[in-house]
Protein backbone atom coordinates (compact mmCIF):
# COMPACT_ATOMS: atom_id res chain seq x y z
CA UNK A 1 0.00 0.00 0.00
CA UNK A 2 1.00 2.97 -1.31
CA UNK A 3 2.77 5.78 1.55
CA UNK A 4 0.02 8.56 2.63
CA UNK A 5 -2.45 10.02 5.13
CA UNK A 6 -5.46 8.59 3.48
CA UNK A 7 -5.90 4.68 3.59
CA UNK A 8 -7.79 3.67 1.05
CA UNK A 9 -10.49 0.95 1.24
CA UNK A 10 -9.97 -0.26 -2.12
CA UNK A 11 -5.95 -1.07 -1.85
CA UNK A 12 -6.90 -2.53 1.74
CA UNK A 13 -9.40 -5.02 -0.08
CA UNK A 14 -6.74 -5.40 -2.81
CA UNK A 15 -3.70 -6.32 -0.70
CA UNK A 16 -5.46 -7.73 2.53
CA UNK A 17 -8.33 -10.36 2.02
CA UNK A 18 -11.02 -9.89 4.71
CA UNK A 19 -9.31 -6.96 6.44
CA UNK A 20 -11.38 -4.82 6.27
CA UNK A 21 -14.36 -7.11 7.27
CA UNK A 22 -12.70 -6.90 10.55
CA UNK A 23 -11.79 -3.86 11.22
CA UNK A 24 -15.75 -3.31 10.06
CA UNK A 25 -16.53 -5.30 13.46
CA UNK A 26 -18.52 -4.52 16.58
CA UNK A 27 -18.27 -7.28 18.41
CA UNK A 28 -20.92 -5.92 21.03
CA UNK A 29 -23.86 -5.95 18.54
CA UNK A 30 -22.05 -8.95 16.77
CA UNK A 31 -22.48 -6.89 13.30
CA UNK A 32 -20.93 -3.94 11.77
CA UNK A 33 -20.03 -0.55 13.06
CA UNK A 34 -22.54 1.87 11.73
CA UNK A 35 -22.85 5.82 11.05
CA UNK A 36 -23.97 7.02 13.50
CA UNK A 37 -23.66 10.80 11.73
CA UNK A 38 -26.20 12.48 9.30
CA UNK A 39 -23.22 13.53 6.78
CA UNK A 40 -23.21 10.39 4.79
CA UNK A 41 -27.46 10.83 4.84
CA UNK A 42 -27.43 12.45 0.91
CA UNK A 43 -25.93 9.03 -0.32
CA UNK A 44 -28.85 7.30 -0.12
CA UNK A 45 -30.47 4.51 2.24
CA UNK A 46 -27.64 2.56 3.11
CA UNK A 47 -25.64 5.82 4.62
CA UNK A 48 -28.48 6.97 6.86
CA UNK A 49 -26.91 7.64 10.09
CA UNK A 50 -28.40 4.38 11.99
CA UNK A 51 -27.42 1.91 9.09
CA UNK A 52 -24.32 -0.08 9.04
CA UNK A 53 -21.34 0.81 7.45
CA UNK A 54 -20.75 -2.63 5.20
CA UNK A 55 -17.72 -3.14 2.85
CA UNK A 56 -19.80 -2.27 -0.52
CA UNK A 57 -20.99 1.57 0.54
CA UNK A 58 -17.23 2.30 0.66
CA UNK A 59 -15.63 0.33 -1.96
CA UNK A 60 -15.40 0.53 -5.85
CA UNK A 61 -17.10 3.26 -7.31
CA UNK A 62 -17.31 4.34 -3.53
CA UNK A 63 -13.75 4.29 -2.50
CA UNK A 64 -13.63 7.87 -1.86
CA UNK A 65 -16.35 8.17 0.52
CA UNK A 66 -14.40 8.08 3.98
CA UNK A 67 -11.88 10.27 4.48
CA UNK A 68 -9.64 11.95 6.92
CA UNK A 69 -10.99 15.02 8.57
CA UNK A 70 -8.09 17.47 7.00
CA UNK A 71 -9.70 16.58 3.52
CA UNK A 72 -13.14 17.02 3.90
CA UNK A 73 -14.45 20.58 2.98
CA UNK A 74 -14.56 23.03 5.39
CA UNK A 75 -18.32 23.59 5.29
CA UNK A 76 -18.48 19.78 6.56
CA UNK A 77 -15.72 20.04 8.84
CA UNK A 78 -17.44 22.99 10.87
CA UNK A 79 -20.85 21.08 10.78
CA UNK A 80 -19.06 18.45 12.57
CA UNK A 81 -17.69 20.27 15.14
CA UNK A 82 -20.87 21.79 15.95
CA UNK A 83 -23.33 18.81 15.63
CA UNK A 84 -21.11 16.62 17.05
CA UNK A 85 -18.11 18.69 19.48
CA UNK A 86 -15.97 17.19 16.86
CA UNK A 87 -12.22 19.03 17.52
CA UNK A 88 -8.81 17.48 15.96
CA UNK A 89 -5.87 18.26 18.09
CA UNK A 90 -3.04 19.94 16.84
CA UNK A 91 -0.50 16.70 17.18
CA UNK A 92 2.16 19.00 19.46
CA UNK A 93 -0.46 19.44 21.79
CA UNK A 94 -0.78 15.11 21.27
CA UNK A 95 2.68 15.13 22.19
CA UNK A 96 2.55 17.31 24.99
CA UNK A 97 0.10 15.46 26.76
CA UNK A 98 1.31 12.00 26.36
CA UNK A 99 4.98 13.09 27.82
CA UNK A 100 3.18 14.07 30.89
CA UNK A 101 2.06 10.61 30.77
CA UNK A 102 5.89 9.70 30.31
CA UNK A 103 7.29 12.09 32.75
CA UNK A 104 4.92 10.09 35.59
CA UNK A 105 5.70 6.99 34.24
CA UNK A 106 9.38 7.30 33.41
CA UNK A 107 9.77 9.90 36.62
CA UNK A 108 11.98 11.79 34.19
CA UNK A 109 11.28 14.39 31.46
CA UNK A 110 12.19 14.05 27.80
CA UNK A 111 12.57 10.56 27.63
CA UNK A 112 10.96 10.27 23.83
CA UNK A 113 11.25 13.55 22.64
CA UNK A 114 11.53 17.73 23.36
CA UNK A 115 9.37 19.83 22.99
CA UNK A 116 10.16 23.38 21.21
CA UNK A 117 9.24 25.86 19.31
CA UNK A 118 10.78 26.03 15.68
CA UNK A 119 12.64 28.27 13.33
CA UNK A 120 8.37 29.43 11.82
CA UNK A 121 7.40 30.29 15.27
CA UNK A 122 5.16 26.69 15.38
CA UNK A 123 5.02 24.27 18.31
CA UNK A 124 7.26 21.36 17.62
CA UNK A 125 9.63 18.86 18.99
CA UNK A 126 12.99 17.38 18.46
CA UNK A 127 13.43 13.40 18.62
CA UNK A 128 15.79 11.88 21.66
CA UNK A 129 17.51 9.13 18.83
CA UNK A 130 19.64 7.83 21.96
CA UNK A 131 17.30 4.06 23.16
CA UNK A 132 15.02 4.38 25.91
CA UNK A 133 16.36 3.03 29.28
CA UNK A 134 13.83 2.53 32.27
CA UNK A 135 13.80 3.50 36.12
CA UNK A 136 14.76 0.90 38.37
CA UNK A 137 12.23 -1.32 38.71
CA UNK A 138 11.00 -1.37 35.29
CA UNK A 139 11.67 -2.70 31.71
CA UNK A 140 10.80 -2.19 28.30
CA UNK A 141 8.18 -4.88 28.59
CA UNK A 142 6.47 -3.13 31.64
CA UNK A 143 6.49 -0.16 29.22
CA UNK A 144 4.86 -2.06 26.20
CA UNK A 145 2.17 -4.01 28.70
CA UNK A 146 1.21 -0.47 30.89
CA UNK A 147 -2.52 -0.01 30.13
CA UNK A 148 -3.68 3.47 27.99
CA UNK A 149 -6.79 4.70 26.63
CA UNK A 150 -7.83 7.44 24.70
CA UNK A 151 -11.41 8.65 25.00
CA UNK A 152 -14.03 10.04 21.75
CA UNK A 153 -10.15 9.40 19.84
CA UNK A 154 -12.15 10.86 16.43
CA UNK A 155 -8.81 9.55 14.08
CA UNK A 156 -6.99 8.65 17.13
CA UNK A 157 -3.94 11.07 17.22
CA UNK A 158 -2.73 10.56 20.46
CA UNK A 159 -2.64 6.45 19.63
CA UNK A 160 -0.52 6.56 16.68
CA UNK A 161 0.40 9.96 14.35
CA UNK A 162 0.76 8.88 11.28
CA UNK A 163 -0.26 12.18 10.25
CA UNK A 164 -1.12 15.61 11.89
CA UNK A 165 -5.18 15.46 11.97
CA UNK A 166 -4.70 19.08 11.53
CA UNK A 167 -2.41 19.87 8.74
CA UNK A 168 -2.52 16.70 6.60
CA UNK A 169 1.21 16.56 7.34
CA UNK A 170 2.35 12.94 7.01
CA UNK A 171 5.30 11.84 9.64
CA UNK A 172 8.02 9.23 9.11
CA UNK A 173 8.12 6.58 11.65
CA UNK A 174 10.72 7.95 13.81
CA UNK A 175 9.71 11.18 14.56
CA UNK A 176 5.87 10.18 15.50
CA UNK A 177 5.08 10.65 18.72
CA UNK A 178 1.21 8.57 19.93
CA UNK A 179 0.64 5.96 22.63
CA UNK A 180 1.34 3.29 20.17
CA UNK A 181 4.20 4.22 18.06
CA UNK A 182 6.00 4.94 21.59
CA UNK A 183 5.42 1.09 22.30
CA UNK A 184 6.54 0.12 19.10
CA UNK A 185 9.73 2.20 18.85
CA UNK A 186 10.94 0.41 22.47
CA UNK A 187 10.33 -3.10 20.95
CA UNK A 188 12.36 -1.75 17.92
CA UNK A 189 14.94 -0.68 19.94
CA UNK A 190 15.30 -3.69 22.08
CA UNK A 191 14.00 -7.11 20.24
CA UNK A 192 15.41 -8.22 17.27
CA UNK A 193 13.92 -11.60 16.03
CA UNK A 194 10.74 -11.82 13.86
CA UNK A 195 8.41 -14.04 16.07
CA UNK A 196 9.43 -11.86 19.20
CA UNK A 197 8.55 -8.47 17.74
CA UNK A 198 5.06 -10.11 16.58
CA UNK A 199 4.61 -11.41 20.11
CA UNK A 200 5.82 -7.40 21.70
CA UNK A 201 3.60 -5.78 19.12
CA UNK A 202 0.64 -7.85 19.88
CA UNK A 203 1.16 -6.86 23.45
CA UNK A 204 1.45 -3.34 22.79
CA UNK A 205 -1.73 -3.55 20.40
CA UNK A 206 -3.71 -5.69 23.47
CA UNK A 207 -2.66 -3.02 26.26
CA UNK A 208 -4.09 0.39 24.32
CA UNK A 209 -7.83 1.03 23.96
CA UNK A 210 -9.68 3.98 22.57
CA UNK A 211 -13.26 4.68 22.23
CA UNK A 212 -15.20 6.87 19.26
CA UNK A 213 -19.07 7.74 18.71
CA UNK A 214 -19.04 8.43 14.80
CA UNK A 215 -18.71 5.09 12.49
CA UNK A 216 -16.22 6.75 9.51
CA UNK A 217 -13.61 8.21 12.81
CA UNK A 218 -13.97 5.03 14.08
CA UNK A 219 -12.85 3.36 11.20
CA UNK A 220 -10.02 5.79 10.53
CA UNK A 221 -8.83 5.12 13.74
CA UNK A 222 -8.74 1.48 13.12
CA UNK A 223 -7.30 1.70 9.53
CA UNK A 224 -4.51 4.06 10.85
CA UNK A 225 -3.43 1.59 13.92
CA UNK A 226 -3.21 -1.10 11.26
CA UNK A 227 -1.02 0.73 8.63
CA UNK A 228 0.97 1.54 11.62
CA UNK A 229 1.69 -1.80 12.61
CA UNK A 230 2.46 -3.36 8.87
CA UNK A 231 4.70 0.40 8.54
CA UNK A 232 6.65 -0.53 11.75
CA UNK A 233 7.67 -4.04 10.54
CA UNK A 234 8.71 -2.92 7.60
CA UNK A 235 10.56 -0.24 8.62
CA UNK A 236 12.30 -3.03 11.17
CA UNK A 237 13.08 -6.10 9.15
CA UNK A 238 12.96 -4.28 5.60
CA UNK A 239 9.39 -6.86 4.60
CA UNK A 240 6.04 -6.56 4.75
CA UNK A 241 4.89 -9.55 7.76
CA UNK A 242 2.55 -12.37 6.70
CA UNK A 243 -1.00 -11.87 6.28
CA UNK A 244 -2.22 -14.21 8.99
CA UNK A 245 -0.17 -11.67 11.35
CA UNK A 246 -1.83 -8.41 10.10
CA UNK A 247 -5.12 -10.43 10.37
CA UNK A 248 -4.97 -11.05 14.06
CA UNK A 249 -3.64 -7.06 14.73
CA UNK A 250 -6.52 -6.54 12.94
CA UNK A 251 -8.77 -8.44 15.41
CA UNK A 252 -7.47 -6.90 18.53
CA UNK A 253 -7.67 -3.83 16.97
CA UNK A 254 -11.67 -4.08 16.46
CA UNK A 255 -12.10 -5.21 20.21
CA UNK A 256 -10.21 -2.59 22.01
CA UNK A 257 -10.96 0.30 19.56
CA UNK A 258 -15.29 0.55 19.74
CA UNK A 259 -18.00 2.10 19.11
CA UNK A 260 -19.65 3.87 22.11
CA UNK A 261 -20.90 7.12 24.28
CA UNK A 262 -18.67 8.39 25.92
CA UNK A 263 -21.31 9.60 28.67
CA UNK A 264 -23.53 6.58 28.82
CA UNK A 265 -20.99 3.31 28.32
CA UNK A 266 -23.57 2.21 25.37
CA UNK A 267 -23.56 1.91 22.07
CA UNK A 268 -24.87 5.39 20.53
CA UNK A 269 -28.00 6.01 20.25
CA UNK A 270 -29.33 2.29 21.94
CA UNK A 271 -31.40 4.06 24.63
CA UNK A 272 -34.85 4.23 24.34
CA UNK A 273 -38.68 4.12 25.24
CA UNK A 274 -39.40 0.53 26.82
CA UNK A 275 -43.30 -0.58 26.74
CA UNK A 276 -44.68 -2.02 30.14
CA UNK A 277 -47.50 -4.41 29.86
CA UNK A 278 -49.12 -5.46 32.71
CA UNK A 279 -52.73 -7.95 32.82
CA UNK A 280 -54.53 -8.40 36.21
CA UNK A 281 -56.56 -11.24 37.21
CA UNK A 282 -59.38 -10.02 35.15
CA UNK A 283 -57.85 -10.19 31.87
CA UNK A 284 -57.30 -6.22 31.89
CA UNK A 285 -54.41 -4.75 30.10
CA UNK A 286 -52.79 -1.70 31.48
CA UNK A 287 -49.42 -0.55 29.21
CA UNK A 288 -47.35 2.09 30.35
CA UNK A 289 -44.58 4.06 28.35
CA UNK A 290 -41.30 4.16 29.97
CA UNK A 291 -38.01 6.30 29.19
CA UNK A 292 -34.65 5.21 30.05
CA UNK A 293 -34.03 5.75 33.55
CA UNK A 294 -30.53 6.23 32.91
CA UNK A 295 -30.98 8.67 30.68
CA UNK A 296 -33.36 10.54 33.04
CA UNK A 297 -31.46 10.76 35.92
CA UNK A 298 -27.43 11.05 34.12
CA UNK A 299 -26.87 7.77 36.01
CA UNK A 300 -24.10 5.53 34.10
CA UNK A 301 -25.40 2.45 35.35
CA UNK A 302 -29.02 2.40 34.75
CA UNK A 303 -29.37 2.74 30.67
CA UNK A 304 -31.55 0.28 28.96
CA UNK A 305 -29.27 0.98 25.95
CA UNK A 306 -26.79 -1.88 25.04
CA UNK A 307 -23.55 -1.81 27.19
CA UNK A 308 -20.57 -2.02 25.43
CA UNK A 309 -18.29 -4.86 25.87
CA UNK A 310 -14.55 -5.19 25.52
CA UNK A 311 -11.72 -7.58 26.24
CA UNK A 312 -9.55 -7.90 29.17
CA UNK A 313 -6.41 -9.66 27.08
CA UNK A 314 -4.42 -10.46 30.39
CA UNK A 315 -7.25 -12.82 32.17
CA UNK A 316 -8.60 -15.93 30.72
CA UNK A 317 -12.08 -16.22 29.59
CA UNK A 318 -14.28 -18.52 31.56
CA UNK A 319 -16.51 -19.83 28.41
CA UNK A 320 -13.70 -20.64 26.03
CA UNK A 321 -10.43 -21.05 28.56
CA UNK A 322 -8.66 -18.80 26.26
CA UNK A 323 -6.52 -15.26 26.99
CA UNK A 324 -9.77 -12.42 26.64
CA UNK A 325 -11.92 -12.04 28.96
CA UNK A 326 -15.11 -10.36 28.25
CA UNK A 327 -15.88 -7.36 29.92
CA UNK A 328 -18.66 -4.24 30.07
CA UNK A 329 -16.58 -1.00 29.81
CA UNK A 330 -19.24 0.09 32.01
CA UNK A 331 -17.82 -2.29 34.82
CA UNK A 332 -14.23 -1.67 35.00
CA UNK A 333 -15.01 2.29 36.30
CA UNK A 334 -15.16 3.28 39.72
CA UNK A 335 -18.54 4.89 39.37
CA UNK A 336 -21.13 5.24 41.99
CA UNK A 337 -23.52 8.06 40.30
CA UNK A 338 -25.99 10.18 42.09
Amino acid sequence: MRTGIDILENELVAQYPDILEILLRDHTTQNNIFWATKNYEHLGAPYNSNAYILPELITGENGNIIMPRVHKDKVLQQSRSKEMAEVFTPLWICNAQNNLIDNAWFEREGVFNHEKTLSDGTKGWEVNTDKITFPKGKTWISYVRDTRLEIACGEAPYITSRYDSTTGEFIPIQNRIGILDRKLRVINENVHSSGEWLKAAQTAYKSTYAFEWQGDSLLLAREAMLMTFIENYSFKFGKETLLKSIKYIAYIISWNVWQMDGLKGVIPNSCGTINITDIDLFGNVKTENGFCKGCMDSNMLRHNGTYCWIKDWSNRDSKTGRMGKKIRFVDLLNYRGK
